[in-house]
């Protein structure tokens, strides 16, 4: 009765207090809230929005759901959060990096789904590495290491968990004020002291326009401030892949470059660099974001962020000599590897995002339901960036698929979503930052 009155004030526009949504909160993670009225909820709230208020006592009462960590080390705990976008595996290089510089790094994490791809699924490419542990594992390496990806416990936030489950088949994922409190709900059941959130906009975002990316970086950085945890956001550009790959194995290999030769120019340095430099100046360990960037890039350069994730793969069950030589002997290898040509020469000027993050799952590197088995080996590598010059010498990219079939199909469907013309315009990787 209590739950079917809740929903009535949410139903008629009224204000929702802290205590009806810690109340509701608790009945979706213990599930006396049913399937039903959940999924009433998450519509109620998508067609009639929260306040600001209303959205940070939301993801206040999903954190308090489930298992809150604490912690007591002798350095600051930092997190980072993406809001998702394709060949993203900055999360693989910055973790390592932060906990090269003295941090604390426990990163939930998630699988991709839908176009997007997922961290953990390239984590557990190499063979062994399991990322679903329970939380003493968690403390003892991130204690040991400086950081850990994992994968959230049912523990955490379930509150969220189940109202996450419902938000997709009601087609209510797209409201703003559940986004936020299901991204801060989990960020902050982790324990972080600052936060960095890295919000993407483009045509393999959700958000496809800096608007829309600002609008809710604006949200996150608000409700994560109200809730205790220093936060900042860097609106950032996905008309193009952060790494020039797609899908799990063929980001690994870009992963390896930056751990172990990095080059400040290239996308998925820069991008590290950017935001390790950002936690930096959060965390009160470097004045200005771009002296803390600095820095990140000599723990690179030293090779002690690459020793920091070589450790840690070994403590999450993976081959303990990951980054002696190439990571090539590690990892999966598809059948077949075609160079895929323009139909025309001419520049890059156009990438269409979500057509190559569907590509990789329609090659079997992704998923379209939570469960499926994915295959590892297959996606793109050497995929040419905006305004690159491509003709009959120089490919769009290459497609690694597990037969012939696929692969043959896979280029015709990367020649549509890569626009060739006579000149580009390259947008900056970094369009801004949201402050406190």
């Amino acid at each position: 009765m209590q739950a079917r009155q809740f929903l009535a004030r949410v139903r008629q526009g009224d204000r929702l207090t802290e205590t009806d949504l810690r109340s509701f909160a608790k009945g979706l993670a213990s599930g006396e809230v049913t399937d039903a009225q959940g999924a009433a909820f998450a519509m109620g709230i998508c067609k009639g929005g929260l306040s600001a208020d209303e959205t940070a006592a939301l993801t206040r009462a999903m954190r308090d759901s489930g298992e809150v960590l604490d912690w007591d080390l002798p350095g600051p705990v930092l997190d980072k959060h993406s809001t998702g976008g394709i060949g993203d595996a900055v999360s693989l290089v910055l973790a390592p990096v932060l906990a090269a510089m003295g941090c604390y790094v426990p990163m939930l994490s998630g699988r991709g789904l839908g176009h997007t791809g997922g961290t953990l699924d390239k984590l557990e490419t190499f063979h062994g590495v399991r990322t679903e542990i329970d939380t003493a594992k968690l403390k003892r390496i991130v204690g040991r290491i400086g950081c850990a990806i994992v994968a959230a416990s049912p523990k955490i936030a379930p509150a969220d968990r189940k109202l996450y489950a419902l938000r997709d088949h009601t087609s209510t994922v797209e409201s703003q004020p559940l986004i936020i409190a299901s991204i801060l709900s989990k960020k902050l059941a982790a324990g972080a002291e600052a936060l960095v959130l890295d919000v993407k906009g483009g045509t393999g975002a959700f958000m496809k326009n800096r608007e829309e990316a600002e609008s809710l970086a604006r949200g996150l950085v608000e409700v994560a401030q109200a809730a205790g945890c220093r936060t900042r956001a860097l609106i950032t550009d996905m008309n193009q892949p952060v790494c020039p790959a797609v899908g799990n194995a063929v980001e690994l290999v870009e992963v390896h470059r930056v751990l172990t030769d990095p080059k400040p120019e290239q996308r998925l340095c820069k991008m590290t660099l950017a935001l390790a430099g950002e936690l930096a100046a959060l965390a009160g360990l470097y004045p200005t974001a771009e002296e803390g960037g600095r820095a990140a890039l000599k723990l690179l350069t030293s090779g002690k962020a690459a020793d920091k994730f070589a450790h840690m793969v070994a403590e999450l069950g993976g081959p303990i000599d990951v980054l002696d030589g190439s990571f090539a002997g590690y990892l999966p290898e598809a059948k077949v590897v075609r160079a895929v040509f323009p139909e025309e020469p001419g520049v890059v000027s156009g990438i269409d995002g979500v057509a190559l993050g569907e590509l990789v799952v329609r090659l079997g590197g992704g998923r379209r339901r939570p469960g499926d088995e994915i295959d590892h080996s297959v996606g793109l590598s050497k995929v040419a960036s905006l305004g690159e010059r491509v003709d009959q010498f120089r490919p769009l990219a290459m497609v690694h698929a597990a037969d012939n079939a696929a692969a043959t199909e896979a280029a015709s469907v990367l020649r549509r979503a890569m626009v060739v013309g006579e000149e580009a315009i390259l947008p900056p990787m970094i369009h801004g930052r949201i402050d406190p």
